[in-house]
């Protein structure tokens, strides 16, 4: 017993000290994390500003990272469009090195005396990369930028790329770095279009400079503008760090890179139609022409030539004619207003109509076919005046058939689709704009409706007419145009595009048939035998009209054709517009139908559709020809002189006598 109880008080003192020291252990552990937490509040909230400091000075500004933009391909997937970074050099000659030199160093001193990296070696070595001066002319150009301490001096006219600028930055005095040199760049984005010209204002333009906000570079118009959210992609963030005694990059945000668009132009077909378009602005001396190549079933657009004279001889795109202009169509139109005549039973093709001797007055105005000078075509069948576009034959078959109900009319071509909002992808892209009688914005004239039956009174952009003329070789299925397949991103589809109805059935099948006839009919025996090919039979219609300016008709000309082929099988649908033909006559059938015919041809061969067989050539039913015009007595020589020099006289009117004028002068006829 008493050996346990000395053994007892042994082991009571030794876990009190044990205890003791646990408790000692602890309390020193919670002042150290009481101490921490007072720091950590101290350096979060009281001396934040000071830490904040200390950090900013380890670490240099978040720079942007700009994101490349998305490049723009053709249908079978060549490269139409891509960005490539360009560069800008610049010399600040106001800079603290030039205006406030150290002892340690002194760069005008260097710039002016250093045999190394003075401004004869810089000349040099500017002058052998560059080749727009010679060295003396560089050193001259440069001095005179450091005698006006220019703050933004360009070292040469132009950009260069990123491998020269990598060479330029090594040249004498460059190489010395910014600050003791002065010397920076401006990057800019440069788009490249390896095809050059080629669907150039459908592809678009960008802006070259980056927004210094966003990094991003800006659509400018075309498909560029309107997908350009797509394509500019999101720009990622860079920061430089200091980090064992030196300063690393820092990638904070990645870019997110722009997405690609795959278009539907073919580029063959492309080539194709800016080449023939080319040629023959050439030749006629046109003042600009378009051209578009649409494929039947789908709407998608192959091909879309744009060109205008730039000075003489030279063409260029500078605007989309063929969806922003809103112009007259002239005697493309007359196909419009006889399918309505006919869907509403006025007429049937066969019904006559006397056209007279070409001269025909109305309410005051007088109105004329192309052949009045010979004496017109007397009595013709409402085919007919299709197949020869005559503007009196179209107008008394609508005046019979609307004169009282005029409303009645432009119903009628609202239903057939012409009024139809396309929607199209170009930004900038007109309207059909066919007055009512009731406009109280468009004034109705008397004579609207007859002029308006063969092309005029409305403004109807190429591409419309297109869209008609398809869906004609549609089978009456009215499909919207589209430039777009689909949009990529890192190779994978993102969304795609697919056709478009905008109007299942256009007119009924009958109308349909008897329009399709009438249209092979221009081709085989009207006013388009220009059009005729050997290969394929063709069907479609001429258009001749007189241009407005400043309000007024002037004595210009817009000729067009628009059609499609094979005749018994669609493929392809093409419309065509000529501005201000020089050189030759002016009309559809001699301006724009050659074109189209060798267009249409080369397309086809490219697509390898077979050629039509020879009884598909065979002409069909109401093969009829043109009745022959009356013989007009001849002209004294005094007559005649007085036509020539009102011919040769720049007529300009106000519109409703021009538009009696024009009529009279007959030039109006497909």
């Amino acid at each position: 017993m008493a050996e346990e109880e000395i053994g007892s008080k042994e082991q009571a003192p030794k876990s009190n000290r044990i205890l003791f020291c646990y408790f000692f252990i602890v309390l020193l552990l919670g002042l150290v994390a009481i101490g921490i937490l007072v720091r950590a509040f101290d350096t979060a909230f009281v001396e934040r500003e000071t830490w904040m400091k200390v950090a900013e000075s380890q670490k240099r500004p978040n720079r942007l990272i700009y994101p490349s933009r998305g490049n723009i391909y053709s249908s079978d997937g060549k490269l139409m469009a891509t960005s490539v970074p360009c560069f800008y050099l610049y010399i600040d000659f106001n800079a603290d090195c030039y205006t406030h030199p150290t002892k340690k160093w002194n760069s005008l001193d260097t710039l002016l005396k250093s045999k190394h990296n003075g401004i004869d070696s810089l000349s040099f070595y500017l002058s052998r990369k560059l080749k727009d001066r010679t060295p003396v002319g560089y050193k001259n150009y440069l001095l005179n930028g450091l005698k006006k301490k220019s703050r933004q001096f360009p070292v040469c006219d132009g950009k260069v790329s990123y491998s020269d600028l990598k060479e330029i930055k090594k040249f004498p005095f460059f190489r010395l770095g910014r600050f003791k040199s002065g010397f920076y760049t401006r990057e800019m984005v440069e788009r490249q279009k390896p095809f050059g010209t080629l669907a150039s204002r459908t592809i678009g333009d960008t802006f070259r400079d980056i927004d210094p906000k966003t990094g991003l570079t800006k659509g400018k118009n075309g498909l560029e503008l309107q997908y350009d959210t797509l394509l500019h992609g999101v720009a990622g963030l860079n920061s430089v760090r200091r980090l064992g005694g030196g300063w690393t990059n820092v990638v904070e945000v990645d870019p997110v890179e722009g997405m690609d668009i795959r278009t539907t132009i073919d580029i063959n077909i492309q080539d194709i139609a800016e080449k023939s378009l080319l040629d023959m602005l050439k030749k006629i001396d046109a003042a600009s022409g378009t051209a578009v190549v649409m494929e039947v079933a789908t709407g998608e657009v192959k091909a879309i030539t744009n060109m205008g004279r730039i000075r003489e001889g030279v063409y260029g795109e500078d605007t989309n004619h063929a969806v922003a202009d809103e112009t007259e169509p002239g005697s493309t139109f007359k196909v419009a207003s006889i399918m309505v005549a006919l869907e509403d039973g006025v007429c049937q093709p066969g019904d006559t109509v006397d056209v007279g001797n070409g001269i025909y007055m109305y309410k005051g105005a007088r109105m004329t076919d192309h052949n009045n000078h010979k004496g017109g075509y007397g009595r013709i069948s409402v085919e007919q005046a299709i197949w020869y576009s005559s503007n009196i034959g179209v107008a008394k078959t609508i005046l019979k058939g609307y004169e009282k109900n005029p409303t009645k009319y432009v119903e009628g071509l609202y239903r057939i689709g012409l009024n139809e909002d396309l929607r199209l992808e170009i930004p900038g892209a007109g309207r059909a704009k066919i007055r009512r009688p009731d406009d109280t914005v468009r004034y109705w004239s008397k004579t609207a409706l007859p002029w308006m039956s063969f092309g005029y009174e409305t403004q109807i952009p190429p591409i419309y007419t297109l869209a008609f003329y398809n869906a004609i070789a549609n089978n009456g299925k009215m499909v919207r145009p589209i430039f777009t397949k689909e949009i990529m991103h890192n190779g994978k589809t993102v969304q795609s595009f697919s056709t478009e109805v905008i109007r299942e059935s256009i007119c009924s099948e009958r109308t349909l048939n008897m329009i399709k006839d009438m249209l092979l009919g221009v081709v085989e025996k009207g006013t388009g035998k220009a059009v005729h090919s050997d290969f394929v039979r063709i069907a479609g219609k001429t258009g001749t009209a007189y241009k407005v300016e400043g309000g007024q008709y002037v004595r210009k000309y817009v000729a067009g054709f628009a059609g499609y082929a094979p005749a018994h099988d669609p493929q392809i649908v093409v419309g065509i517009m000529i501005d201000e033909p020089m050189i030759g006559k002016h009309f559809g059938s001699t301006a724009a139908a050659p074109l189209f015919s060798e267009m249409v041809s080369k397309t086809l061969r490219l697509m390898a559709v077979n050629p039509d067989r020879p009884e598909d050539f065979m002409v069909t039913k109401n093969d009829k020809k043109a009745p022959k015009a009356k013989a007009q007595p001849a002209k004294s020589n005094a007559v005649k002189e007085t036509t020539r020099a009102r011919a040769k006289a720049p007529a300009k009117t106000n519109l409703k006598s021009a538009k009696e004028d024009h009529v009279v002068k007959g030039k109006t006829n497909g």
